[in-house]
């Protein structure tokens, strides 16, 4: 079976969810940054990210069975 993970795009990022995002198949050692190239997402439009609950960055790398979460930068006044 290939790796995947689940992925979860929140607020003005869903727009870039793939239809797939539950079980988003990926390469072993892939980073975030990897992930958003092949969405297209802007990474200036990452703001935080989470995998598996945890804070982590662009350059965490992936083995498969992670949920990544994906927030945008939160605006307001």
């Amino acid at each position: 079976m290939d790796p995947h993970i689940k992925l979860k795009l929140y607020a003005t990022l869903q727009v870039f969810m793939p239809a797939n995002g539950e079980a988003y198949p990926i390469s072993p050692g892939m980073t975030v940054q990897d992930i958003l190239t092949q969405l297209n997402l802007p990474v200036e439009k990452a703001h935080l990210i989470f995998i598996d609950g945890i804070q982590a960055d662009l350059s965490s790398t992936l083995a498969g069975g992670e949920r990544v979460g994906i927030f945008p930068p939160v605006g307001g006044g």
